[in-house]
């Protein structure tokens, strides 16, 4: 290891001496010799690679620097507790000051060769090539590890965060696409079904205009008389003899069945709700017609009724369905 105040050596020294007199309260003082270095001209050097070995204690001749490489500049100096230069930190690669990165380079590599003549030129020179410095591991200080350390782990989050972020990203709009197409699909199937409602209340409507109820028909049948209103009324015709009568139309058509008898206060028919459409009781549907717009036939020989409409089926559908 060599020490700082060598013919060989690089700035500033502590004397075993100086440590002594630090001690006894006493201060050594030290004449700079001709070979120091300060380490104010130290910093800031040229580093050279010379591919052939030199002896340090054989003078150059006059540009002989210019056969080697110029590999970098000091930047600091390594000194212990005991005042050895450990080593010197050299800044490599880059350009005007760009890109460049530290390593540390040992004192023992480097050499001290002086210029031939009255130049006193001193160079810095270490056998080794420039691929082989901008391989070494980079120097860092301690706190510009940790600075490294927190910027690398800060750096890890944030991608971690931003790949987190694009996945939350992608999943909300798939769930937001799937949603919309539900919605989509449920509005197409409430459309068609609303257009076939439509079509429907069309169509009854329709057959409602087509066939009219026009009011109480008159139907002559062979062997039947009519029932006035008034004696329909008065008769002793029971509502459960009514009550599941075949109503049918002008042409003998059967368009429903008698369901019930709406009664006034004052115990008079008042309608009849009867049963429309269906297949034996499914699907029917109870609408009711004033009792004056019925024409009831008996039977002159019989109890056989017949309970005539001026409607066929399709407009006795069309009216509203009876909620009493």
């Amino acid at each position: 290891m060599k020490r700082f105040l060598t013919t060989t050596a690089v700035a500033l020294t502590l004397s075993s001496a100086a440590f002594a007199g630090s001690h006894s309260g006493m201060i050594t003082t030290v004449e700079a010799e001709k070979s120091d270095f300060f380490a104010s001209d130290l910093i800031g050097m040229r580093i050279y690679n010379s591919e052939t070995d030199i002896d340090p204690m054989t003078p150059l001749a006059d540009g002989a620097e210019r056969e080697w490489d110029d590999i970098g500049e000091i930047n600091d100096i390594i000194i212990s507790e005991s005042g050895d230069v450990r080593a010197v930190i050299l800044g490599v690669g880059g350009f005007l000051g760009l890109g460049e990165r530290d390593v540390s380079v040992s004192m023992d590599d480097i050499k001290v060769l002086r210029e031939a003549g009255d130049s006193d030129d001193r160079f810095l020179v270490v056998t080794t090539s420039k691929e082989m410095l901008e391989k070494a591991p980079a120097f860092e200080r301690e706190m510009e590890q940790a600075a490294n350390n927190i910027k690398a782990e800060t750096h890890a989050m944030a991608e971690t965060a931003e790949a987190e972020a694009t996945d939350l990203k992608q999943d909300l709009v798939a769930s937001a696409n799937d949603a919309a197409e539900g919605v989509e699909t449920r509005i197409d199937e409430v459309a068609q079904e609303t257009e076939a409602e439509a079509e429907q209340l069309t169509a009854e409507a329709d057959a409602a205009i087509d066939a009219p109820v026009l009011g109480r028909p008159m139907v002559e049948r062979d062997g039947f008389e009519p029932m006035d209103i008034e004696v329909a009324r008065a008769d002793p015709l029971t509502a459960e003899k009514i009550q599941g009568a075949a109503v049918m139309g002008q042409n003998d058509e059967s368009v429903g069945e008698i369901d019930a008898l709406v009664l006034t206060d004052k115990g008079e028919v008042a309608e009849v709700v009867i049963n429309v459409g269906g297949f034996l009781g499914l699907g029917e549907k109870p609408v009711a017609v004033p009792f004056e717009q019925l024409q009831i036939l008996r039977d002159v020989d019989g109890d056989d009724l017949r309970i005539y409409i001026d409607a066929n089926e399709a407009a006795l559908k069309a009216k509203p369905e009876y909620k009493g």
